[in-house]
């Protein structure tokens, strides 16, 4: 098989937190925090880092990373992967976020592991329950239901299925599981995927994944029971929750 290869994108100019990839989490920037995590999945062969910026490219050198400078027109981190590994010779290609520090790399090889058996799809990507206390509600966490092969039906940053007394089983469970936002795809796909035009329901949620569902093929989508990883940096308050978790003694 083909070597397997995990890119992790980052990009300095983060909205919410601007030089995000760079913040110092214990002594450790935060990409390199990622970039550890990664390197312990057992089916991963070569970690990369991908990014338009040159501070975050030599930081990386730094640490001793792979790192692949991209285009600064990359619209999304999807794009940015496909451009990393255009000359790579791979067959599976993770798409691993760079704020997860706390990502569980047997996550990553499950997600792996469950492309490689499944030839129909062309994507995985894991999913879990949510937390009792999570409010379900909230349109930054994107919900999902599959059939009873496990392929997506539909994500969506609502409610699905319907959560009522009514629309439950004869069990009492909702069936409502929400998405990890890794993705693991076959590389003769992703390069199809990013010169496929946006569509109409990926327009309307704003998640990209919908234009796969769109445009007929399939994602194979693998239940855990975690996220996987204990907090993700999305904002500057969260490196201290991180900082608490790495004093605690988690990793």
């Amino acid at each position: 098989m083909k070597p397997i290869i995990c890119v992790i994108p980052a990009r300095y100019g983060s909205t919410r937190f601007p030089g995000k990839p760079l913040a110092d989490i214990c002594g450790k920037t935060l990409i390199q925090r990622v970039w550890e995590r990664a390197k312990k999945a057992k089916l991963v062969d070569r970690v990369v880092i991908a990014t338009d910026d040159k501070r975050i490219f030599d930081a990386a050198v730094g640490f001793g990373a792979e790192v692949a400078m991209t285009s600064r027109t990359c619209k999304t981190g999807t794009d940015r992967i496909a451009q990393a590994v255009r000359k790579i010779n791979c067959g599976i290609v993770v798409n691993l976020q760079g704020d997860e520090p706390f990502i569980d790399p047997v996550l990553i090889d499950k997600t792996i592991q469950a492309l490689i058996k499944d030839q129909t799809a062309v994507v995985s990507t894991p999913v879990c329950l949510p937390g009792r206390s999570e409010d379900l509600s909230d349109i930054n966490s994107a919900k999902v239901v599959f059939d009873r092969n496990f392929h997506a039906l539909y994500f969506s940053r609502s409610v699905i299925p319907n959560t009522s007394r009514a629309a439950r089983n004869q069990r009492g469970e909702n069936n409502l599981y929400k998405h990890i936002g890794l993705y693991v795809y076959r590389k003769d796909f992703l390069n199809r995927f990013v010169k496929l035009s946006q569509t109409p329901l990926e327009k309307s949620e704003k998640l990209e994944q919908l234009r796969i569902l769109e445009n007929g093929y399939k994602i194979r989508v693998v239940v855990v029971k975690t996220e996987g990883g204990a907090v993700a940096v999305d904002v500057p308050g969260d490196v201290k929750k991180a900082e608490r978790l790495i004093r605690g003694g988690f990793l």
